[in-house]
């Protein structure tokens, strides 16, 4: 990982908002607008959260689980890449980078004990199309895995503000992971 955020593969993906809220063409001939594509990482973001419950992974996972599929879909389609596939992938990949390694086949249990309801019964997932997915991925990050999140500058904020409440604390922790549910994390410095 690299030690500072300024010289890291993370500030120099950092986008404009204007090039984060563009749908790709191929989404847009299926009929897909910019309120539903914005709509679809929101769910897919809580569809991550949700699985990383279930398998029990830190919360620093599941932000880089999200910054992945939120990077994923500023280079490719919802059309090329299927959300449904591309979440739990992120989140595998994500629990590598973040060495908190997560087993694909723990992950398919929970997708299809858990997390599929009845009516998504055709979105089940095999290890092998993680696994498939998961390279697919990192060739659309471009193999940029560094994501700098504000956890780490959090704390300091907080005293230097003479926020030492445990309330205050954890209402903070509870605004920063609802920002992962945005693409503030593609557009601006987690500072």
């Amino acid at each position: 990982m690299a030690a500072n955020f300024w010289t890291s593969s993370h500030f120099k993906q950092l986008l404009d908002p204007e090039e984060v809220d563009v749908v790709p063409q191929q989404d847009k001939d299926k009929g897909i607008t910019l309120e539903e594509f914005k709509l679809i990482k929101i769910h897919m973001a809580n569809y991550i959260m949700k699985l990383a419950q279930h398998v029990k992974v830190r919360q620093r996972v599941v932000a880089t689980a999200v910054t992945y599929m939120r990077r994923v879909y500023t280079r490719k389609s919802m059309t090329e890449y299927d959300p449904r596939l591309v979440a739990p992938s992120c989140l595998y990949l994500a629990s590598k980078a973040e060495e908190s390694t997560v087993q694909a086949k723990l992950l398919v249990f929970y997708i299809k004990n858990y997390v599929i309801t009845s009516a998504d019964e055709k979105y089940r997932c095999e290890i092998k199309d993680i696994l498939e997915m998961e390279m697919k991925i990192l060739e659309a990050l471009n193999y940029y895995l560094v994501v700098f999140h504000p956890y780490r500058t959090l704390s300091p904020l907080l005293q230097d503000a003479g926020m030492n409440d445990t309330n205050m604390t954890q209402i903070s922790w509870g605004l920063l992971n609802d920002t992962y549910k945005m693409d503030l994390i593609l557009t601006h410095p987690p500072y």
